[in-house]
């Protein structure tokens, strides 16, 4: 159980300024992290969820009535997840467990992506490797929120949530549905799965970063983690 007290000052507002002031120039490490975390995970969900009905379609011939099925399965695999493998990151740790999901989801992806040019996939066998992949991944991507909602000061936590995720979202968010739904329209396999192998390398890229920055934060007191602005002068990244 979390000891001691500590003392702030009531301030009347935060600028947005002043929320990326302390994310990039306080924070700098935590910063890096969390824009690994968020454009990784929103390059992988953006870029499969939006084209999976015509990637079904043109590579597997599921007809546009059967899609929704696949989605509902999709769905449900992106629910385990969180559900299941959620108390794990309070028991197990944040470290490993968000490092751990991240590094997964790329590792499947990347077999996904070699079976799927050997032609050895069928439509439900290629839905099963994405159930599985999503398993781990939106465990992952939930934890992203999870880790900026922990990591700023107290007076920044709401608005870092929503600024780190308007930018993975904007760069990630938007980049891999329209590279996914490029490579998806030039009929060419190797193309489709060079989409999964560079989605596989941001979820890397947001697992190392996880492993070289990442906080620990698991049954800590947050303001141990992040001094409250009005309550601390050594900062540190």
């Amino acid at each position: 159980p979390a000891s001691g007290s500590i003392t702030v000052r009531q301030r009347r507002s935060l600028r947005i300024t002043e929320i990326l002031e302390v994310a990039f120039r306080i924070y700098p490490k935590r910063s890096v992290l969390c824009l690994a975390l968020f454009l990784g995970q929103a390059f992988l969900y953006n870029a499969v969820t939006f084209n999976l009905g015509t990637l079904l379609s043109s590579y597997f011939g599921v007809s546009s009535g059967a899609v929704p099925y696949y989605f509902a399965v999709y769905a449900l695999g992106s629910l385990a997840g969180p559900l299941l493998l959620g108390p794990l990151f309070d028991s197990v740790g944040r470290k490993p467990m968000v490092a751990g999901t991240y590094f997964a989801a790329s590792a499947l992806l990347v077999v996904t992506a070699l079976l799927m040019q050997g032609g050895v996939l069928g439509s439900w066998s290629f839905l099963v490797m994405l159930v599985v992949t999503f398993f781990f991944a939106s465990a992952g991507s939930s934890a992203a929120y999870l880790t900026v909602s922990e990591i700023f000061p107290m007076e920044t936590r709401a608005l870092a949530i929503a600024v780190f995720y308007a930018i993975g979202t904007a760069a990630g968010g938007i980049a891999g549905p329209l590279l996914f739904g490029a490579f998806i329209d030039s009929g060419d396999v190797g193309l489709v799965a060079l989409g999964f192998y560079i989605g596989a390398g941001a979820m890397a890229i947001g697992g190392l970063a996880e492993v070289v920055f990442g906080i620990e934060a698991a049954g800590r007191s947050l303001e141990d983690i992040a001094p409250p602005l009005t309550a601390h002068d050594d900062r540190a990244s």
